[in-house]
């Protein structure tokens, strides 16, 4: 076996990277959907890329369905539904476990000239540099991977994984900043704009969690992550929410995504193809239901899955 140190300033720790293979069965549900005007539904759709390879991608809708790609990478089904309906989406899923080796290299790729803007809810402004440039000044930090621990290592040592009371869930840095707590987007909003703030790109994205058990069942809810590029490493996976939560594993997420998740969309401040008539959304996750340019509430996502083999 081959061994790989994946950890930075810090022990090593050493493994290989993990694999899972899932069945993903993606349920949305539109209800109240008589009337002189359609409710136009968008579902984001897993793609392949180097951390998951996703197949047989099937939707099956009582209306067309219509298949188009956005920003970021990512990609749509939108259907115009004039009745109660149920859209099953169904694929195939590998997801590979994502290590990052820290070590003294030449990264071919130019850094990225995205991903240092400010979203909606994320400003880049002078306040959250102000409280960036604190954090990596009180550690001492000087490059792009020092700053980012910095700023990883005070996120988890000072936000509480904690979805009681309200607003949380939005990731607002405003809000995630005065709370101290929230779930995995306060976490990464946080982090991703102190990031930024240094000058350093980093990028959101979601998905959902897959239970550490093998097995099946249906998934409770959403998980997102993030990652930032540093100079002379590249792209470096993080996930401060789930290193607060497993304090064991503080290590490990700095620089690795597990294999128990499944990604569906990256980026924030979405636009969607055919475009929506509302807002740009804040994130997608779960289907988005929309009537005369107005969010409709009658459309819910439930999401099953089922470890398989080879």
């Amino acid at each position: 076996m081959k061994r790989r140190a994946f950890l930075a300033l810090g022990a090593p720790v050493w493994g290989a990277a993990k694999e899972r293979r899932v069945a993903l069965e993606y349920v949305v549900d539109v209800k109240g959907a008589e009337g002189r005007s359609p409710v136009d539904v968008w579902l984001p759709v897993p793609v392949s890329d180097g951390n998951q390879t996703v197949s047989a991608v099937e939707i099956q809708a009582p209306f067309a369905v219509q298949r188009t790609e956005g920003d970021d990478g990512n990609c749509f089904a939108h259907v115009r539904v004039r009745e109660d309906s149920t859209i099953v989406m169904r694929m195939r899923v590998v997801r590979r476990e994502r290590l990052t080796v820290f070590e003294k290299r030449m990264v071919v790729e130019a850094p990225p000239d995205c991903c240092v803007a400010g979203d909606r809810l994320v400003p880049v402004d002078g306040k959250i540099r102000e409280w960036a440039g604190e954090v990596v000044r009180s550690a001492g930090a000087r490059t792009d991977l020092e700053m980012a621990r910095a700023i990883y290592n005070h996120v988890v040592a000072t936000v509480k994984y904690d979805k009681s009371g309200k607003g949380w869930g939005r990731g607002d840095i405003y809000y995630a900043c005065d709370a101290r707590r929230g779930n995995c987007t306060d976490f990464h909003a946080i982090f991703i704009g102190y990031v930024r703030a240094m000058g350093i790109p980093a990028r959101f994205a979601i998905g959902y969690p897959l239970p550490r058990e093998r097995g099946e069942g249906t998934i409770a809810g959403y998980h997102c992550w993030a990652e930032f590029y540093a100079r002379g490493v590249g792209w470096v996976p993080i996930d401060a929410s789930e290193a607060a939560k497993d304090p064991g594993r503080r290590e490990y997420f700095f620089g690795a995504h597990d294999e128990n998740r499944v990604e569906f969309s990256r980026g924030r401040d979405l636009v969607l193809r055919p475009r929506q008539k509302g807002e740009p959304l804040n994130f997608l996750i779960d289907a988005y239901g929309e009537r005369e340019g107005v969010r409709w509430s009658g459309v819910t996502t439930k999401v099953r899955y089922r470890d398989v083999g080879s």
